[in-house]
C-alpha cells in the first residue's frame, strides 16, 4: 500500500480549519483520537508526535523523527528566554559557580600542600633511619606509606606558580 499523502499543512495528522487554526487527531482503523487546536500547523504536529509517541508508534509515523533533537532544540530556546527574562538571576548563577571555581582551587591547593607535607615527613622519617636513628614511626605506622603519594600538580591549570612549600 502507497504511504498516505499528507495533508495541506504539511504535517501527518494535522489539518487546517476554516478559521485558520490547526486540528490534531491520530486516527487508527475506525478509531479517531482528537488532540485538539492549535494556533500553529507546528504545535499541533508536535501534539501528534507526543501523543503518538505515548502510544507506542514508530518513529516513521511521526512528523519529527528524532524527538531528542527537537527536545535540545526547544530546551536551548526556553532557556535563551528565560536568560533574556531574567538577567538578575543569570548573573547571581554565574557569580555562584565563580565562587564554586575558587573554593575548589583553594580547597584542592590545601590538599596539594598537605599531601607534600606528609610524604616530606615519612621522607624525613625514612632518611632519619638509613643513617642509623630512630624514627617517632612504629612500623605498623601508616604515615609510612605518604612516601608513595603523588604531589604531582600537572594536571590543575589553576596553579598560579607559587611555592607551596613555604609557610
Amino acid at each position: 500500500m502507497p504511504p498516505r499523502r499528507r495533508s495541506a499543512s504539511g504535517y501527518r495528522g494535522v489539518r487546517q480549519r476554516p478559521n485558520g487554526r490547526f486540528y490534531a487527531e491520530i486516527r487508527s482503523g475506525d478509531l479517531r483520537l482528537s488532540l485538539g487546536t492549535y494556533d500553529t500547523a507546528h504545535e499541533a504536529a508536535r501534539a501528534f508526535d507526543a501523543a503518538a509517541w505515548c502510544l507506542g508508534r514508530p518513529r516513521l509515523q511521526m512528523n519529527f523523527p528524532d524527538r531528542r533533537l527537537l527536545v535540545a532544540q526547544e530546551d536551548e530556546r526556553v532557556m535563551a528566554e528565560w536568560r533574556r527574562r531574567h538577567p538578575e538571576d543569570v548573573a547571581y548563577e554565574q557569580e555562584y559557580w565563580e565562587r564554586r571555581r575558587e573554593e575548589d582551587t583553594r580547597r584542592r591547593r590545601e590538599e596539594r600542600l598537605d599531601r607534600r607535607r606528609r610524604k616530606a615527613l615519612a621522607c624525613a622519617q625514612a632518611d632519619l633511619v638509613n643513617a642509623g636513628g630512630r624514627s617517632f614511626f612504629t612500623e605498623e605506622d601508616e604515615r609510612w606509606f605518604d612516601i608513595w603519594l603523588s604531589t604531582s600538580d600537572d594536571t590543575n591549570d589553576d596553579d598560579d606558580g607559587a611555592d607551596d612549600w613555604s609557610d
